[in-house]
């Protein structure tokens, strides 16, 4: 075991909290090592609520890539019963920011939701008062900690409450937007949520650009193509933020590591993340990312290539609606676009996953912290609502970044 590996054991004894069983668990257990809790975590995952982005097979490759590479602190909190079986387990990373200790799930802005992972009963019998008592006494176990920061939290998962949920602040800035599949009737899926002119243009668009040759759309499962479409992913990007005059937040190595071995999985397991591609004539003109969890696919990150001529044929919305279709022929129940708004989003989407802020302060610093970040999501998501103002915003974030020396933080 590594020095940074922990069991509940190895901890002080503040680090195992030991309860009754009138309050539905009875033991706190934190490591800082992912694989010691890895077996609970895929039986939760199996049978549980979770997420894609709180898969084992996600969480795992970024602590190996881009948490190694920031050098970020990880805790595993598993909530157990009175017979050791977890109830919950949540992926946490301990985050220092203007003199505060806080924790986080794990993934930032490359996980579109951030929840932890529940046994549906225990998630049913936590009600607001029970989740803050099992906070608070996570938050002892880890120790040293101000706040809880939990933000892009679904208020619900598969119809069920999700308990961090119920201490939520407000609102998230954006909404994540959703799509029902219908695995019998494909095109009825999306005959029931686009509109009548969206189809019709969509079918304008597909058929110029079939006028550029023959197309393919390709899942980069072997090593060569894995490697082709992370190339033609990662240099879409770049291109699409310096033309915005943005930072890549895909620019660092360790995203592209992530997403490699990520895109592997574990042997014998099929990949959490998918990466896709539209190619034309063998070239890549648009790329897909996504995350897999039993029935859904989650999508995380899209892209198109900006210098050839079919991209005035909006590549990656085709790309999208035959990859639903794939998706929905393999009998998934549910895909979702992710964080933020889009028009490609409202309108291939018909519905939406509410999302909601947390910050549970447990120290006076914490209460400053918590107060400071309720506030800048407030006004974030005030901002986002009012398209004027969200386009001044972005003008002055872009002149800020580009003066030497000024990187504000989001």
């Amino acid at each position: 075991m590594s020095a940074l590996a922990a069991s509940a054991s190895e901890l002080p004894a503040d680090a195992v909290s030991q309860q009754t069983g009138i309050r539905g668990w009875s033991r706190i257990c934190v490591s800082s090592e992912v694989g010691e809790p890895e077996a609970d975590w895929r039986l939760l995952e199996a049978t549980g609520l979770t997420t894609p982005y709180q898969a084992y097979d996600w969480i795992r490759p970024f602590i190996e890539t881009v948490g190694r590479a920031s050098a970020m602190s990880f805790r595993f909190v598993r909530v157990c019963d009175g017979e050791g079986k977890a109830l919950a387990l949540l992926p946490l990373v301990i985050t220092r920011r203007h003199g505060t200790r806080f924790a986080e799930f794990i993934g930032g802005k490359h996980a579109n939701y951030h929840m932890g992972i529940y046994r549906p009963d225990f998630a049913e019998a936590l009600d607001a008062d029970m989740t803050r008592l099992l906070l608070s006494e996570i938050g002892a176990a880890i120790g040293g900690i101000d706040a809880f920061v939990f933000v892009n939290q679904p208020t619900h998962w598969q119809g069920i409450h999700n308990p961090t949920a119920r201490l939520a602040a407000g609102a998230s800035p954006s909404p994540a937007y959703k799509l029902a599949l219908q695995p019998n009737d494909c095109d009825g899926t999306l005959r029931r949520s686009m509109s009548k002119h969206a189809r019709k243009k969509l079918t304008t668009k597909r058929n110029r650009f079939a006028e550029f040759g023959p197309s393919e759309l390709v899942q980069a499962q072997d090593e060569p193509t894995v490697e082709r479409v992370l190339d033609a992913f990662l240099a879409q990007k770049a291109a699409r933020f310096a033309q915005l005059r943005l930072p890549d937040p895909f620019a660092d190595p360790a995203i592209r590591a992530f997403l490699r071995q990520a895109a592997f999985g574990s042997p014998g397991r099929p990949p959490v993340v998918e990466l896709y591609s539209l190619d034309l004539d063998g070239l890549s003109v648009a790329t897909y990312v996504g995350a897999v969890q039993g029935s859904r696919f989650s999508g995380m990150a899209t892209s198109f290539d900006l210098d050839t001529a079919a991209a005035r044929t909006s590549p990656g919305e085709l790309l999208l609606v035959e990859l639903i279709k794939r998706k929905c022929r393999d009998g998934l129940t549910m895909f979702d676009l992710g964080v933020g708004e889009a028009r490609y989003k409202t309108t291939i989407c018909d519905d939406r996953d509410d999302l909601v802020d947390t910050f549970l302060p447990l120290t006076g610093k914490g209460r400053a912290y918590a107060g400071f970040s309720r506030f800048k999501r407030a006004l974030k998501r005030r901002i986002k609502a009012s398209p004027l103002a969200l386009k001044a915003s972005l003008r002055v974030l872009g002149w800020l970044r580009r003066r030497p020396g000024n990187v504000p933080e989001d």
